[in-house]
């Protein structure tokens, strides 16, 4: 069986391309396929040799390989798969595009249903350069085009698996299609629990204005007693120095062992964005440590929260700072409730070996169940010109003529019998 495994762009390691790296250990002779592929760290390859797109070779795509957003449809669908029978797409963007016969099965695991260009396209554009300009009025232009073509190539995929509930009910809304729910692998094995807790809370993320970074900040600012360390970096990075208080140390990026060690000593992990899923939250367990995160999309999925017997951390409704101080308050307030061992049990569900048996046991099922249905297809029916037709016999043919010359003759008496009257 020959197995083609297609993902978005391969820039940097992180959730996606451990999706990836699952589904390679899972079907190691399958090739792979993406749009760019400018990945430093390629170990968990293994060498393998990638196919790319014509956007590898155009201007400044190392950099600005996203501004080629409106010819990525265009990109993914040159892909020739026609001599693979089974294809993989790990898709958070257009890797599910790929055109694929009627004779392959195409299995999709949706990070998420571009949620960048429906339901935080007017948040974004709030946040963004293109809010008051001409610019806006492309960027619009170019979102709409992306959700209706991202709409129409969901019908090219046979079965979608998706990394919660959440995402599930985001992908029935956008495409009017069911999914299969499989959480996504994290390293659970590679992290440690941290023993010895300090006096600070951390929060790591990437600086974009859908993270709420600044929340976060503006809150534990009106918290002076309580530090907070913030890791990661991005485009708000300078708005997000402009309202950290003394009690606020901002680290910007920083290298997975240093990031690591903060997570495991920390009293809190505080996550303030809504996901479909965000691996960040279960790692943070993993280490020992609670969640503080909003209580919408994949947190309620991944973090069990108060009151139940075995929390590993708390919710909170609005993203609010008063609802974000009000959180950390209740923390405090049970903080005797939160054991690192209630936080590494409740993360070892998410393990890449339970991903990993889970998505080969998705995958054999349906390639056997598509198998079937294609040999039953091959089994050609008879036509009614096919059908043979039984002749009568000749005595059935004297009966039949018979029963018709009595009942011609029973009619006519009938007529003169009424005409008498």
């Amino acid at each position: 069986m020959k197995v083609a495994i297609v993902h978005d762009w391969l820039v940097t390691a992180g959730s996606a391309e451990r999706v990836l790296q699952s589904m390679l250990e899972c079907f190691p002779q399958a090739d792979i396929f993406t749009i760019v592929d400018f990945l430093e760290d390629r170990s968990f390859l293994d060498n393998r040799q990638v196919t790319t797109s014509f956007i590898q070779k155009l201007p400044f795509a190392r950099a600005r390989y996203k501004d080629y957003l409106a010819l990525m449809p265009l990109a993914i669908e040159q892909f020739d798969l026609l001599a693979y029978d089974l294809v993989l797409s790990s898709s958070h963007a257009v890797a599910k595009g790929v055109l694929v016969g009627p004779d392959q099965l195409h299995v999709s695991y949706v990070h998420s249903s571009l949620r960048h260009a429906r339901d935080l396209q007017h948040q974004n554009l709030k946040k963004s350069a293109f809010s008051s300009s001409a610019k806006s009025i492309y960027a619009r232009m170019l979102l709409h085009y992306i959700r209706a073509w991202d709409a129409r190539s969901a019908n090219g995929v046979d079965h979608l698996i998706v990394n919660s509930r959440s995402s599930s009910r985001r992908i029935h809304q956008a495409y009017q299609r069911e999914s299969t729910v499989i959480y996504p692998p994290v390293d659970v094995r590679g992290l440690s629990v941290g023993i010895h807790k300090q006096d600070f809370y951390v929060t790591t993320s990437s600086m974009v204005p859908h993270k709420h970074v600044d929340l976060i900040v503006e809150a534990f600012s009106q918290m002076p007693e309580r530090r907070l360390v913030v890791i990661g970096d991005g485009p708000d990075m300078a708005r997000i120095k402009a309202v950290a208080g003394p009690n606020v140390e901002i680290l910007g990026y920083q290298p997975l062992d240093v990031l690591h060690d903060h997570v495991q000593h920390a009293r809190a992990f505080v996550f303030a964005a809504e996901e479909d899923f965000d691996t960040s939250l279960v790692e943070a367990q993993a280490c020992g440590t609670p969640v503080i995160a909003l209580g919408k999309g994949g947190a309620l999925e991944a973090v069990i929260g108060l009151p139940d017997e075995r929390p590993s951390g708390v919710f909170f409704r609005e993203q609010t700072i008063e609802s974000l101080i009000s959180a950390v308050d209740t923390f405090e307030r049970h903080s005797d409730r939160f054991h690192s061992i209630f936080c590494r049990e409740n993360a070892e569900r998410f393990s890449a070996a339970n991903f990993k048996a889970a998505l080969s046991t998705f995958v054999e099922v349906r390639l056997a169940s598509f198998r079937s249905e294609a040999a039953l297809s091959n089994v050609q029916p008879l036509s009614v010109c096919q059908v043979p037709q039984r002749r009568p016999s000749a005595g059935a043919t004297a009966r039949l003529n018979e029963r018709g010359s009595a009942a011609v003759e029973d009619t006519r008496l009938k007529t003169r019998s009424s005409r008498r009257r």
